[in-house]
């Protein structure tokens, strides 16, 4: 959630630096630089000036890195006590260089930005706060600062702002269609979260970040069930996943909210089993095309019984008492407790590999990762096999799909028929042609359909009927 915080060391010298340069700007004469920022729905001119790099400081409530900050607990837990200190300062650079799937990987696209500043400087102004806390162009000033620069070119915000009025205007800037580099897609989902805590509308919210509004409840659900799984994924330790686990999940996370959605009309148990089988096989890495195995057809299968059999789920109770009310409410399905139970494990056991807390040990790693091992090697058995289940499933669906394919297109067939007779159109030998095509065509059917069937239905007895007087035996 935004929070509110202190002014950064030396905030009150800085303050009336900044309002001396844009005051020399403003008497200077000539033409002067400005940058159009959108503030409650109006726009304003703030003035262009110079300012050392070394005097400004990078913003933590930006959220071009939010998620990436839980990258590392502790650092992060220092950042939220002291944001102005080096080493929060630090950190916070590190991250805008890192890759937002990954940062222990440096991110590509922020050496394309640095190259594009070398050789041809800084196009468009940053925007700071009188305090000198970058607003936009944090990015930009990490890669300034890299290559060696003095100063960069800002706009000043008027003195009035808020952090609330700050974040509302970083949004509003990363938001325009221009802009060179989007939010990560767990940093857009905090983002329209913040929105919402501020009392704006789905319909506002949805609006400004262009998309529709059954989208934005979309990415509300996704980013609720991601905070959920980071809590159950907590050892006794504390130790937890990260908001930036899950940067690379985007498509397979909308395509199971969208599967949860429709299954939940319906079977509510069979929506959540399936819900925590695919966020399971997610946190395994799986494929989106893999991932989709896991649907309906899967429970249909009894595949999941290859994953949750033998697992850790204790026995359920057959209902839950509502505290004051007297009444009781039936308790979650076995089969949901079980799959739940092995998810949590799974969550639980990657929380252990991917922390950095040297209390958990080789020991304790190697446990935790011949958990996931033996996880990825059940999902691997059991997606495989619904594979195979999918492709025969089609297999035996295809000849009654082409039939009635076939059928539709009789029945164009004889609407064409009426008109060309009508209009005395009609190629006669060319049609009767065609027709005979059909009788061999429904000879080979008769003869196919009629194989290994001592009782055949009404349509195959039919069928065989109406060709018998061609030889069919």
């Amino acid at each position: 959630m935004m929070r509110e915080f202190p002014a950064p060391p030396r905030a009150a010298e800085f303050s009336e630096l900044v309002s001396k340069k844009v005051d020399e700007v403003k008497v200077a004469g000539g033409t002067r630089e400005t940058v159009t920022v959108d503030w409650n729905g109006q726009q304003a001119h703030v003035e262009v000036i110079d300012l050392q790099l070394s005097s400004l400081f990078y913003n933590p409530s930006t959220h071009r890195i939010r998620a990436q900050r839980s990258h590392d607990p502790e650092r992060d837990a220092a950042l939220e006590k002291d944001p102005w200190s080096a080493e929060s300062q630090d950190y916070l650079q590190f991250l805008l260089k890192a890759s937002p799937a990954d940062p222990n990987l440096r991110d590509k696209e922020f050496d394309t930005l640095k190259e594009s500043l070398q050789q041809f400087g800084q196009n468009d102004p940053g925007l700071v706060t009188r305090h000198g806390v970058l607003v936009n162009g944090n990015t930009r000033a990490a890669a300034l600062r890299e290559l060696g620069e003095q100063s960069m070119r800002v706009g000043v915000l008027p003195a009035s702002f808020t952090w609330a009025d700050i974040n509302a205007v970083e949004l509003s800037l990363q938001l325009r269609k221009d802009h060179r580099r989007d939010y990560s897609y767990i940093n857009r989902l905090i983002a329209m979260e913040e929105q919402a805590a501020l009392g704006r509308t789905p319909e506002q919210i949805a609006k400004d970040f262009r998309i529709q509004v059954r989208t934005y409840h979309q990415e509300r659900w996704i980013l609720s069930t991601i905070r959920e799984l980071i809590e159950r994924s907590r050892t006794g330790g504390g130790n937890g996943l990260r908001l930036v686990d899950w940067e690379g999940a985007q498509e397979r996370l909308k395509e199971l909210q969208r599967l949860y959605v429709k299954l939940e009309t319906v079977d509510r148990d069979q929506a959540e089993v399936l819900k925590e089988l695919r966020l399971a096989a997610i946190l395994l890495n799986f494929s989106k095309t893999d991932v989709r195995h896991i649907n309906e057809d899967f429970l249909k299968d009894g595949l999941e019984q290859r994953l949750i059999t033998g697992g850790a789920s204790a026995a359920q109770p057959q209902s839950v008492s509502i505290p004051g009310l007297g009444l009781e409410v039936p308790a979650a399905s076995s089969a949901v407790a079980e799959a739940r139970a092995m998810n949590d494990e799974i969550l639980r056991a990657a929380a252990v590999v991917s922390s950095e807390t040297p209390a958990i040990g080789d020991e304790g790693k190697a446990a935790a990762q011949d958990v996931l091992d033996s996880a990825k090697a059940a999902f691997d058995g059991a997606i495989e096999a619904a594979g195979r289940n999918t492709r025969l499933r089609k297999r035996k669906q295809l000849a009654p799909a082409r039939l009635a394919e076939a059928c539709a297109s009789i029945d164009q067939c004889v609407s064409d028929l009426v008109q060309a007779r009508t209009s005395r159109s009609l190629d006669e030998e060319a049609f009767d042609d065609a027709v005979v095509k059909l009788r061999g065509s429904l000879l080979k059917l008769a003869q196919q359909a009629g194989r290994g069937l001592p009782q055949p239905g009404d349509g195959v007895a039919w069928l065989l009927e109406a060709v018998s007087a061609e030889g069919y035996r």
